[in-house]
């Protein structure tokens, strides 16, 4: 193991073990918790399973809050009421791409709020809201908060990269911290051939968590015109069956950007060009005048995005059909892993 790895995992180790003994304490929200987060960095598929937990939460009657650090927003350490619930507060800017994504999706459903600071943020959403359960985003490894739930989501496409731990690896933390996990959600099953060997590799690190397998699948294109007027139950959505048929440039600013173009065109959707940006990017009118260049230049129809993306891009001017991609949280036993976040909350 290189020595950087080494160092990082006897830092995280010695943090850890702070926890467990009680030395580092960590704060109750005085309410259910739930916590999703990853072992590795980079995209893992990891907000529609956010999502998909909050509405189950909301469904039961829970007032539901999300706590996210919002990474990628223009003043990290500032808190931002992103959404309370029935209406956004704050600019995407100010909010960050994925909380004001989880904010529009989650209308009428979840409060959503940004802090690096969880436990403060939970504490005054509470008093202000009168919040009943939390779900952390991209917590694993945020340990201030107590959890009554631990979830963590592996991509099927590349579960650990090269088995080491930063920065000469993905990896967050060890592998034998998977042993803290309550459930394990392998996301993208639907880009890999077989998940296996994978859930096999998993039960070695945790032998009694239930592992459950999901796949994203694209649930509708919208029209970025619309989708920037109001991404919340939107009028004139397209049906993704019926536009496979044209040419596109497909863009994406993700952690994992290839597994966005591989879902499309495992979807049957014609790519004549693909270009990426890095993760959490914010565009600029050049951006957008050099995607429209080489739409042009491809012969591409129009361009197609992620929801992400389309949230940084309503006050620029695309002078080409642009559309957005919604994707959806699929398990492939449906029932299983809902029944299971119900039950144990119990």
């Amino acid at each position: 193991m290189p020595f950087l790895s080494r160092l990082y995992e006897t830092i995280v180790g010695a943090r850890n073990s702070l926890y467990e003994t009680g030395v580092f304490k960590s704060h109750w929200l005085g309410a259910k918790t739930v916590s999703i987060g990853n072992i590795t960095v980079g995209g893992t598929g990891k907000t529609p399973l956010v999502a998909f937990v909050a509405e189950v939460l909301a469904e039961t009657g829970e007032k539901v809050c999300i706590l996210t650090r919002g990474y990628g927003r223009e003043n990290p350490r500032k808190q931002v009421l992103v959404s309370d619930g029935e209406k956004i507060i704050a600019d995407v800017k100010a909010a960050g791409d994925e909380p004001f994504e989880l904010a529009g999706k989650l209308l009428g459903k979840a409060i959503v709020v940004a802090n690096a600071n969880r436990a403060a943020a939970g504490n005054w959403a509470r008093e202000k809201f009168a919040v009943t359960a939390f779900v952390l985003d991209d917590a694993f490894q945020h340990r201030r908060v107590k959890r009554d739930l631990d979830i963590v989501c592996i991509d099927a496409t590349n579960p650990f990269g090269n088995g080491e731990t930063l920065p000469t690896g993905t990896l967050r933390e060890p592998l034998k911290n998977l042993k803290r996990a309550d459930a394990i959600v392998i996301t993208r099953a639907n880009l890999v051939e077989d998940v296996s060997d994978l859930q096999t590799r998993i039960a070695k690190y945790n032998r009694v968590c239930p592992i459950f397998v999901s796949e994203n699948r694209i649930s509708r294109l919208i029209n970025l015109k619309d989708f920037a007027a109001n991404f919340s139950g939107l009028p004139g959505t397209s049906n993704h069956e019926q536009m496979t048929t044209g040419s596109y440039l497909a863009f994406c600013a993700l952690g994992n950007p290839n597994n966005f173009f591989e879902q499309l065109r495992g979807e049957n959707y014609n790519l004549v060009h693909a270009e990426t940006f890095p993760d959490h990017h914010f565009y600029a009118p050049k951006d957008i005048a050099q995607l429209v260049a080489k739409a042009r230049q491809a012969n591409a129809e129009a361009l197609l995005t992620t929801a992400k993306d389309a949230v940084k891009l309503k006050d620029l001017n695309v002078d080409l059909p642009c559309f957005v991609a919604e994707s959806e949280m699929i398990f492939r036993r449906a029932n299983d892993f809902r029944q299971w976040l119900l039950n144990a909350q119990k």
